[in-house]
């Protein structure tokens, strides 16, 4: 079985687990966002990823796909508590 692939037609591309230090991010270290920002990104991003799943998109994945979005819904609740 083998597993989703991001995508830039997906709207995002995924970065390798433990990639060097060296790879380019949308910010300079002066600039990253906050936890609370970091936070709200990711709640708008769960709510991207059940809006495809709602419309059908990646059928195949949908169980597995749907469970990671609950324990991502987790822990973005506990983050959040911890602020």
């Amino acid at each position: 079985m083998a597993s989703p692939q991001a995508s830039p037609q997906d709207g995002f591309t995924a970065s390798p687990a433990g990639a060097s230090a060296d790879v380019d991010t949308p910010w300079s270290v002066a600039e990253a966002p906050s936890t609370a920002e970091l936070l709200t990104q990711l709640g708008e991003d769960r709510l991207w990823l059940l809006r495809q799943l709602d419309s059908g998109r990646w059928s195949e994945w949908r169980l597995d796909l749907a469970a990671l979005e609950r324990e991502l819904g987790q822990l973005i609740d506990q983050a959040a508590e911890r602020l």
